[in-house]
């Protein structure tokens, strides 16, 4: 069967039939025969089909780190003729999802609407949608590992050293110390060197992760160490290898990703570490009159 042949049963999905395939569905199944430059398209259409629905293909491939022509020939791989037949994909599964959750009655604004709207609205849609992906099994593991674990080493690099950093300092708020490994200077590589079975190694990532960050969850399983996931990507390539994965969305109209729900995603593991043993932490986080 010819990929253009495959795709009509898929393409009903968004319209027709609910036991056919969506897009996203498709590109999932098939996302191990892509290239490397084709899974980043894939993953960002899958994690991001509200903004991709409504993206040029030169838009797309700057938001995917990658080229236009990558875009078009990831359009071709899957049985399309170009990227406007998938992008017309792309809006009929959007339009059905918003259909069937009833999305557009519960938008905080109107569609003619200024740029910090447009901010706080995607944001609101990025913590609703970082809710409804995880798990409370995903949470309570992640929490238990945390609270359980000798020694933590945080891996972030470029933007994410800041949210790696942040999440030290709620830890540290709750007397569990932390190493951060923010590039591939010798102080921080001596602190890789250091991973063993006591260690829980936790990733944070946007987008393509840094080859820092494979080589950390790699090193972290030839030791026998814990390791923690945390990536904007369903189908992260550091999650592929990650005893725990944690999601967060980050749609944005702006020129830079959101991170609103990644923030609220180190607030609420550092809540759950508290609930564990609020005897124990409450008067320690008295001390630092935090409200």
């Amino acid at each position: 069967m010819s990929g253009s042949a495959k795709w009509t049963a898929v393409t009903k999905t968004a319209t027709k039939s609910p036991q056919l395939k969506s897009l996203s569905d498709y590109i999932q199944e098939r996302f191990e025969e892509f290239s490397r430059s084709q899974k980043d398209v894939a993953r960002y259409i899958v994690d991001h089909l509200d903004e991709a629905a409504f993206l040029t293909a030169e838009e797309l491939a700057r938001r995917a780190s990658t080229s236009s022509s990558t875009v078009v020939r990831f359009s071709q791989a899957l049985g399309f003729e170009g990227y406007p037949e998938l992008q017309q994909a792309a809006i009929e599964e959007y339009r059905t999802t918003i259909a069937n959750t009833g999305a557009n009655g519960g938008a905080l604004f109107s569609f003619d609407h200024s740029e910090l709207e447009g901010s706080l609205s995607a944001d609101y849609s990025n913590l609703e949608e970082t809710a409804r992906k995880l798990t409370s099994d995903q949470v309570n593991a992640s929490v238990a590992a945390l609270a359980e674990s000798q020694r933590i080493v945080i891996v972030g690099v470029d933007q994410m050293a800041f949210f790696a950093s942040y999440l030290r300092h709620t830890l540290s708020l709750l007397d569990i110390r932390a190493e951060i490994v923010a590039s591939t200077g010798g102080e921080s590589l001596q602190r890789l060197g250091r991973i063993d079975e006591s260690t829980l190694v936790i990733t944070l990532s946007a987008g393509r992760a840094h080859p820092l960050l494979l080589r950390a969850m790699k090193l972290a399983l030839h030791r026998g160490a814990r390791t923690l996931a945390i990536s904007d990507a369903t189908m992260s390539e550091v999650g592929e290898h990650a005893e725990l994965t944690l999601y967060f969305s980050s749609n944005s109209p702006s020129f830079t990703r959101s991170h609103t729900a990644l923030m609220a995603l180190i607030q609420g593991l550092a809540h759950g570490l508290y609930a564990r043993d609020e005897a124990a932490h409450k008067d320690r986080i008295r001390a630092y009159k935090l409200k």
